[in-house]
């Protein structure tokens, strides 16, 4: 049996995370918890992409023409 993905991408919720905590603070720079935040979604989105990449390179000549469609 396959795990159920969530409704809403761990992604998406740590953009949400981010952004409300950085509007509440008149430092964002000195916070210890927005930096892990940051550094967890900037691993996400890293994960993200090189899913794509290794797709699109697993496709071979059939991903380039699906990619550039």
């Amino acid at each position: 049996m396959a795990k159920k993905k969530a409704v809403e991408s761990d992604e998406a919720k740590l953009k949400q995370k981010v952004s409300a905590k950085r509007a509440g603070h008149s430092d964002p720079k000195g916070d210890a918890a927005l930096r892990a935040l940051r550094k967890r979604l900037k691993r996400e989105q890293r994960k993200r992409r090189s899913l794509a990449l290794r797709k699109k390179h697993a496709a071979g000549k059939k991903g380039a023409a699906v990619a550039a469609k």
